[in-house]
């Protein structure tokens, strides 16, 4: 099943995947991560179905896409709100057939991927503002993870502030503690950046 993992920048969609990974039967094989806000438009399609040699001016040799290489394990499509609307469409036939097209390519090749997407995004308004496929997205929520901001999760800022400094005591060969007051200002702190 297709997950996409919703929540504020810094809360770990990410993390998770990797986590979705991990617990996976996929855990032997890749796990392969693109940010689609982090490639330019023109780039991203070669990037995510790779391309023949000879397709495009420069294109040298065959280079096989992210969705390819994640070929039997899982790939990430993180900030998948920001995929520009003409690839939207080539990426809901993957989903749908599971097979990909190389750019100049002439045939379709089989990849067997868990897909996992993320987004900081409100999928639902970008749709009704048509930036987003309606039928994608129904093919990326197959299963539909909420991530709370750390500020919503009780406890779970302490709890990983000691994580990290256990972390660090044990970097530095040191005995390092919270003090009190510490510790209430990790409690009432925002984390506006959340992790």
């Amino acid at each position: 099943a297709t997950v996409l993992l919703l929540g504020e920048s810094g809360t770990g969609k990410e993390v998770l995947a990797r986590g979705l990974h991990e617990a996976s039967t996929r855990r032997g094989e890749r796990f392969v991560a693109i940010n689609c806000a982090a490639i330019p438009d023109n780039l991203l399609e070669s990037e995510l179905f790779g391309y023949e040699k000879g397709a495009f001016t420069g294109a040298a040799k065959t280079t096989v896409g992210k969705i390819e290489l994640a070929h039997g394990g899982t790939l990430m499509l993180d900030e998948i709100g920001d995929l520009p609307h003409p690839l939207q469409a080539k990426l809901l036939r993957f989903l749908q057939e599971r097979k990909i097209d190389r750019i100049g390519g002439r045939q379709e090749i089989p990849v067997d991927v868990r897909v996992v997407c993320a987004t900081h995004q409100d999928l639902q308004s970008l749709i009704s503002q048509q930036r987003f496929r309606e039928d994608l997205y129904y093919r990326l929520a197959e299963i539909v993870i909420n991530i709370p901001a750390l500020r919503e999760r009780q406890g779970d800022a302490l709890l990983l502030a000691q994580a990290f400094l256990k972390r660090f005591a044990q970097d530095q060969r040191r005995s390092l503690t919270f003090t009190d007051d510490a510790m209430d200002a990790i409690e009432r702190h925002p984390w506006p950046g959340n992790v």
